[in-house]
């Protein structure tokens, strides 16, 4: 039982598949009493220490169990220290632990791989280059993932893998998560860092069997550092953290980070500064022509994967592969329309055109091409909020601002009015200022802007991916992805409007023409129910709890007085009975629908869910549970579609309520700081999102779009994640 051979082990080292976003380096007394102890019970001291230390361990056992089960301990490196732990630095590096002990020190990778840093020499000159090892000696029979490279021809990589990962000067942000800070003086180049070769390893994690990419023996991660030209002279530390995990036949360890420390002395003359042997002697070496390609403004290979549900595809985005990614995240745009969130304003749109056409294409091509330049300037003012607004990374935040979310509702109630004629009484002026009429090119324009907007909370497939990627890059291709996004989500509506005759048998006028803008302005009013409603919720949430469904009543009964309407008008208007069978079935179908969505989402629902906090989620790992995080917010239409049609089935609602699995809400509807953490933590900026982690708190899943078998399929390959195999 390598990970977990006690109860006590399970208490002092949580589970913690979370550790980059909530884990902090620790030190102090109780980790320096766990070494001493472990020493002395080696029989390295005295009898008398021994019965010494039982005591004492008697008196403070509880309060001390449970004080390292909240803060696990961590050894950050400490320079100038041989045998230091993760301290290793300059000369021939220290490595960071001594895994030559058969009895485990820390019960996670630590225990099989020793990991050191190596500088290729100790002084540097400004503007000149200095190259940096992380080697990791791991023990016989043992692996770990490899880095973020893609897999070499014929290998795969594990989607639950924790892989190899190096953080130069890691700081954690205001969301909680851990990133790279930049050093003065210093260029860490990590986009060029030279990762180990990659071996094989034949293996079944429930996929079948299959050869997937991993480091052997031991690997060697070289870092190209550069020192700027205008470095001021002095000693200059850079913090490193290697994460990584350790397996073998049996399982995987727990995964672990090693704190690390360079030290470089920047001279003004460094050409007496002898090379590192230790350095040199690495084989393969470092590649030295890296400085060249980098000097040269290359930039490296990147590969983006973009999933479908079962299905996966790569793109690297640099070169002619950045204007595929255009297309896709076009694509992804386009499939917007087909959202629950913006399907039930085409209608209205089309007998807008065909009404405001009056038989010129040239006028309905127009008013169609202004309407789609409404579309695009929504999604490029996105583009341009999140490149120059501190703080403002993706979509979601600005419904989790209520006062947008609640204007939002607002006019789309104003417009829903406008659009269908539900009153002859004269309304405030400002009201047909916001009016969307569609014979007009403000309105028009106004109209693609609210379609934009409806958008928002949903997201399509294969456009997740791209937004997330264009949100890490700079001004000019955020604003080009954003604009391919909005001008995808456009091209439905430039198309209609090209084709007139495609939409002439819509009604124009009359009472079928009336019965139809009723209906979508009842619908619309449903949708400005559920944004005001979502907007109130989280105005008065208070986090981790979760936010009040009772405006879902609203929501119910418009939708449900729409298919009424339908069901009634239909009747009056028409005596044919293929007509009344077929909008009357649709308006009854409405009607239904509506109700059970009133009643499903004020409802508890099959699922038991635990509302996510940092606390919650360590102490479901700690008892070796099987853990599913969802994603969701109240203004997330795509989250509450997969909620009902996927996780609320009765298979997988069994599943989630089982006595080994821990189901984890992660509500987003209010200022969900931890939430928020723990997203960006999973590498994603919009929702829905699902993760799985097994009982060895390895990612079985990352999913944006699922299907119940796949969650099912997902949980059972958890539950063979023992906590305790190697």
């Amino acid at each position: 039982m390598r990970n977990l051979r006690t109860i006590e082990t399970a208490l002092v080292f949580p589970l913690s598949p979370f550790h980059r976003a909530i884990r902090r380096s620790r030190s102090g007394f109780k980790p320096m009493l766990r070494t001493m102890l472990h020493s002395i019970l080696r029989g390295r001291g005295a009898a008398v220490a021994v019965l010494t230390i039982a005591a004492l361990i008697l008196l403070v056992a509880p309060s001390a169990s449970y004080a390292l089960a909240q803060n696990p301990p961590k050894f950050p490196g400490v320079p100038g220290l041989g045998g230091g732990i993760g301290g290793g630095i300059g000369g021939g590096g220290a490595f960071g632990k001594n895994a030559a002990e058969d009895e485990p020190l820390f019960n996670d990778s630590r225990d099989q791989v020793e990991t050191r840093l190596v500088l290729a020499q100790d002084k540097a000159a400004p503007g000149g280059d200095l190259p940096i090892a992380i080697e990791m000696k791991l023990k016989s029979g043992y692996h770990v993932w490899t880095g973020p490279t893609p897999p070499a021809p014929g290998l795969v990589v594990w989607d639950g893998a924790i892989r190899t990962e190096v953080i130069l000067n890691p700081k954690e942000g205001a969301d909680g998560a851990i990133s790279s800070a930049p050093i003065d003086g210093i260029d860490f180049n990590t986009a060029f860092i030279q990762w180990p070769e990659q071996h094989g390893y034949d293996t079944d994690v429930g996929e079948g069997k299959k050869k997937y990419a991993v480091y052997e023996g031991t690997p060697v991660v070289f870092i190209p550092l550069s020192v700027k030209s205008d470095a001021k002279p002095g000693i200059v530390e850079i913090p490193v953290r290697v994460t990584f995990q350790a397996c073998d036949a049996v399982g995987c360890s727990r995964p672990a980070d090693v704190d690390l420390v360079a030290r470089i002395e920047i001279v003004a003359n460094a050409s007496a500064s002898e090379p590192n042997a230790a350095f040199v002697a690495f084989d393969p070496p470092f590649d030295p022509t890296v400085y060249g390609r980098i000097r040269s403004g290359e930039k490296p290979t990147e590969l983006l994967e973009f999933p479908i549900f079962s299905y996966k595809f790569s793109i690297d985005p640099n070169g002619l592969g950045f204007l595929l990614l255009l297309v896709v995240a076009a694509f992804g745009g386009a499939l917007l329309n087909f959202t629950p969130c913006v399907l039930p304003v085409i209608p209205l749109k089309i007998m807008g055109l065909s009404q405001a056409a009056q038989g010129s294409r040239a006028k309905c091509f127009s008013l169609g091409f202004v309407m789609s330049l409404g579309v695009i300037a929504f999604w490029l003012a996105l583009g341009v909020m999140i490149a120059f607004v501190k703080g403002f990374t993706s979509t979601n935040q600005l419904f989790q601002t209520p006062a947008f979310t609640i204007g939002v509702g607002v006019v789309i109630a104003v417009m829903a009015i406008g659009m269908a004629g539900f009153f002859s009484l004269k309304l405030p002026d400002w009201v047909y200022m916001v009016e969307a009429k569609h014979d007009s090119y403000s309105g028009s324009f106004f109209f693609g802007i609210m379609t934009a907007v409806l958008s928002t909370p949903c997201t399509a497939p294969l456009m997740g991916t791209a937004v997330a990627w264009a949100t890490t890059q700079g001004p000019t291709t955020i604003l080009t992805v954003f604009g391919a996004v909005g001008t995808g989500m456009a091209i439905p509506y430039l198309v209609l409007s090209a084709n007139p005759s495609w939409i002439e048998k819509m009604p124009r006028t009359g009472p079928a023409s009336d019965l139809i803008k009723q209906v979508m302005g009842l619908l619309l009013l449903a949708a400005a129910a559920y944004f005001i409603g979502a907007g109130v919720a989280g105005v008065l949430v208070a986090p981790p709890e979760p936010p009040s469904h009772l405006y879902w009543w609203f929501v119910s009964i418009l939708g449900a007085s729409a298919g009424g309407w339908l069901v009634i008008r239909t009747i009056a208007l028409t005596k044919k009975p293929l007509n009344r069978a077929l909008f009357g079935g649709l308006g009854t179908f409405v009607l239904v629908v509506s109700v059970l969505i009133g009643l499903s989402q004020t409802a508890k629902g099959p699922v038991d869910w635990t509302y996510y906090t940092p606390e919650r989620l360590e102490a479901a790992q700690k008892e070796g549970k099987v853990v599913v995080v969802d994603f969701t917010a109240e203004w997330c239409a795509n989250c509450k579609t997969l909620e009902a049609l996927v996780l609320n089935t009765p298979a997988v609602s069994k599943e989630l309520n089982a006595d080994d699995v821990e189901s984890i809400k992660v509500d987003l509807t209010g200022n969900n700081v931890a939430g928020n953490a723990l997203l960006k933590a999973s590498n994603r900026v919009t929702i829905p999102l699902l993760l799985v982690y097994g009982r060895d708190g390895s990612l079985v899943m990352n999913s944006t779009e699922y299907t119940p078998a796949q969650v099912l399929a997902a949980i059972e390959e958890a539950r063979g994640k023992a906590k305790s195999g190697g």
